[in-house]
């Protein structure tokens, strides 16, 4: 199951290329509203939902965040190997040690950064390097306190992509990552369901036509489960917090003009245009 936020904060079922409006059927001020509402609802009645929705097609909308102002955005820096090996040669760690993320801990990204694939991304400080990073991200569906691996999965709500674009400097990572329109979530959560295992999704990134980041989560650092202990363990996570799992290798520079397409499996694919502030 798909849900999106669209158009003035609506809510719908993405199916194929078609947007069913449960917003009419009930008043839903959050997706995660919209959640814990359709689970309380058999498949008959879903489909029952379906049949009366008015219906919108999927290329004819403006696509919001999933999550339109997240209590907290979680972020792994250097979660995959090769990512960690890449910023050690590529001039752009600026001083910072680079080691791997059990010794970096996590960050913080400003919820005002987040914002949907159709709001785009306005750059800043053109005259400074700013990169795309894809991440597989996870929305958090049940409080979680303390929470072990062996129990994490049944804390998430589901999954949506993520880009968490970076001002490259030496600033401290979450002031160079939280400016407004840098973490593009998108284009819905995919509800969280045994068959998904967000330990085997490839993820894709180009920049117009250019393959920049290609992976599969297989090759994390520590994984999502581990993710979600290990943040526990410091934060309370609430329903509709988002945690970015980190960027695989091939991170390089954007530039107003240019487009990123990003895709997953099962997580749908989102366009991104690049303007400047």
């Amino acid at each position: 199951m798909k849900l999106i936020n669209f158009n003035s904060n609506q809510f719908g079922l993405v199916i194929g290329e078609t947007i069913f409006d449960l917003s009419h059927a009930h008043q839903l001020n959050t997706l995660m509203e919209a959640y814990e509402w359709l689970r309380s609802k058999s498949e008959k009645e879903i489909a029952q939902l379906q049949s009366s929705a008015l219906t919108y097609a999927l290329k004819d909308v403006q696509i919001n965040s999933p999550m339109a102002n997240p209590g907290k955005v979680v972020a792994a820096p250097i979660n995959y190997k090769a990512h960690i090996e890449e910023m050690k040669t590529n001039g752009q760690a600026f001083g910072h040690v680079i080691t791997d993320i059990r010794q970096a801990g996590l960050f913080l990204k400003a919820s005002s950064s987040v914002v949907g694939p159709s709001h785009g991304i306005a750059q800043r400080f053109l005259d400074r390097r700013t990169d795309h990073e894809i991440e597989l991200c996870v929305v958090i569906g049940k409080l979680c306190d303390h929470v072990k691996k062996e129990d994490a999965l049944t804390h998430v709500a589901g999954y949506c992509l993520g880009l968490d674009i970076t001002v490259r400097g030496p600033e401290d990572r979450s002031f160079r990552k939280s400016l407004d329109s840098y973490t593009v979530l998108g284009p819905w959560m995919t509800v969280n369901h045994p068959d998904l295992d967000p330990q085997d999704i490839h993820l894709e990134l180009r920049v117009n036509d250019e393959l920049r980041q290609e992976t599969s989560t297989q090759d994390m650092v520590m994984s999502v489960v581990e993710l979600i202990e290990y943040a526990s363990s410091f934060y309370t996570l609430y329903p509709g917090d988002v945690i970015m799992t980190g960027t695989p290798q091939g991170v390089g520079p954007i530039r107003p003009g240019d487009t990123l397409h990003a895709k997953g499996t099962g997580l749908g694919e989102m366009h991104v245009k690049v303007r400047a502030a």
